[in-house]
């Protein structure tokens, strides 16, 4: 990769801080062996069963990434159906002899489909959560969250869900799902996989007998069980996905520290429950990029009563009430919000206010922090909202669309070229703290190699002198007066898309065949993260042999 001078990369590297990865990225630290565990489980998490290999009977979708797709591995959109009953004087009953109390949507045949029986009266749904930092979370001792709950005050103290892992060994602390049912990776990905795809494993062999009535399982399923595949090193397919959920990185937060609205977050009472540091295990047996890592997930893991804004279902030893406090690290990116997805559309700013106002709902343990939230004046809460949506962001995403291109390069307002002309210092709520990764107040050339790190193959050196175009042009921004990120004529034929040596009517096909958002593809010939009629434009103004 010509990422530029790699003497200043390795400057930049030894002696300043290092690129946060972006939502869906793994650990920066893992080994050579581990990375590779994470691109097979990844390969394992995007695998699209079929019947023939044991999907079903019931299932809600036929992948791990049919879910978690915001990114691969994050937050989705997708909404399961949760059902019970609840009796006149109290108690939940699952409805486990009915098929409860999860529903399977779909079925390998109609005859095994489920649906939510008569005597139900209760329904819910259920968004995905995201499984980004998930070694980490599970590399959290069970005392420091015990810890937390008997710091916090009485009226907002939250519940620890014990469980003993499916795989067996010591009970701890359930940390997974929104009733905190799951304690570690390895169970979470058996029961995703049994509970949502109809895939059986050696942790849990049993099928799902649709409606609970188990002619439905010998009449539709004709796989062997356990179901999940084993690949040709002798890894299970829950092995796999557990690994790549293991490593994947947590998200990043952009500025690191120092928001005014933290400050806010702080004294609003939200963060009592949305815990924001936890310091993981310093275990010797544990992988080196999971052990003694300091995170800020913005959660407690805790079960809290969220009253009247709550699913109504109960889940072992959690109420109907209960709801584990999700984490908000990559809150940026979540839409729809809440645990039944009931706070979607709008812009960042309208979900994230429409979420806290739910926590004051009657009975919530949530209703002081709503309430100190509906008396913030309008900067603090500004800064707030800022704040959460740090949560998340990337280095160096000036226009905040979750991608890293030339066009954070020179935009007007805070652009990389622009916030380094500053005279002034720059703080963690300034736009232009994106760029400022040392924290030290100003946009400089160590930044700038950091951004040319994070531009990957897009941070080219067409003039071949082993420096990348983007750290020339942020010495000498003249060098780039078209802004398109590029050094200007450097380029002998913009237009030409499909690289034959002139502009012709195969770059008009480049183009229409990556028409669309497009980060870094042929048919962007003008660099802008869109291929479009502006790229058309430019091959026709280009058109006929490359000089």
């Amino acid at each position: 990769m010509t990422v530029g001078s790699s003497l200043l990369m390795a400057c930049v590297l030894a002696g300043g801080p290092m690129l946060q990865p972006r939502m869906g990225e793994p650990l920066a630290a893992l080994s050579d062996q581990q990375l590779d565990l994470f691109w097979v489980g990844l390969e394992d998490y995007l695998k699209n069963f079929s019947v023939d290999e044991g999907l079903g009977p019931g299932f809600n979708q036929t992948s791990c990434a049919s879910c978690h797709n915001n990114p691969v591995g994050g937050a989705g959109s997708q909404l399961v159906t949760r059902f019970g009953h609840m009796g006149k004087k109290g108690g939940f009953d699952p409805m486990a002899d009915l098929g409860g109390s999860l529903l399977q949507a779909n079925a390998v045949d109609e005859s095994c489909q489920e649906f939510i029986p008569g005597g139900a009266n209760v329904t819910s749904l259920r968004v995905t959560p995201g499984a980004l930092g998930y070694g980490l979370i599970e590399a959290i001792a069970d005392a420091d969250i015990l810890a937390v709950r008997d710091a916090q005050p009485a009226p907002q103290r939250g519940t620890a869900r014990m469980g003993v892992p499916i795989e067996g060994g010591p009970e701890r602390v359930g940390r997974f799902g929104w009733k905190a049912q799951l304690a570690t990776v390895l169970s979470f990905s058996a029961d995703a996989s049994l509970q949502e795809l109809g895939i059986t494993s050696e942790l849990l062999p049993v099928e799902n007998a649709p409606q609970g009535d188990w002619q439905n399982v010998i009449d539709c399923d004709f796989v062997d069980d356990p179901e999940e595949p084993v690949n040709p090193d002798g890894l299970t397919y829950t092995q796999t996905i557990t690994a790549y959920q293991r490593y994947l990185a947590q998200p990043p937060q952009t500025p690191r520290i120092g928001m005014a609205g933290a400050d806010v977050f702080e004294a609003a009472g939200c963060a009592v429950c949305h815990t924001p540091t936890f310091t993981t295990v310093s275990d010797p047996t544990l992988e080196s990029a999971l052990r003694d890592v300091e995170i800020h997930p913005y959660s407690d893991w805790l079960l809290h009563d969220m009253g009247a804004a709550a699913d109504g279902i109960g889940d072992g030893s959690a109420g109907v009430r209960d709801m584990r406090t999700p984490p908000l690290w990559g809150v940026r990116r979540r839409n729809p919000m809440w645990h039944d997805g009931r706070v979607g559309g709008g812009t960042f700013e309208t979900r994230v206010v429409e979420a806290i106002e739910l926590h004051g709902a009657t009975g919530s343990q949530g209703m002081e922090a709503a309430a100190a939230f509906a008396g913030l004046n309008t900067q603090d809460r500004a800064a707030l909202i800022a704040f959460l949506g740090s949560l998340g962001r990337a280095e160096f995403d000036a226009d905040g669309n979750d991608v890293v291109n030339l066009l954070d390069m020179h935009l007007v307002e805070n652009g990389l070229v622009p916030c380094s002309q500053i005279d002034m210092v720059i703080g963690p709520d300034d736009p232009c703290a994106v760029h400022d990764l040392d924290a030290d107040g100003a946009v400089t050339q160590a930044d700038a190699a950091l951004y040319a790190i994070a531009l990957g193959e897009l941070a080219i050196d067409c003039d071949g002198d082993s420096i990348a175009d983007v750290l020339q042009i942020f010495a000498d921004p003249s060098l780039d007066q078209d802004l398109d990120g590029d050094i200007d004529g450097c380029q002998p034929c913009p237009g030409d898309a499909s690289g034959n040596g002139q502009v012709d009517a195969d770059d008009i096909l480049a183009v229409l065949a990556d028409w669309g958002t497009c980060d870094g593809c042929p048919g962007d010939v003008d660099d802008d993260g869109l291929v479009g009629v502006d790229d058309i434009l430019l091959i026709i103004a280009s058109w006929g042999e490359c000089p």
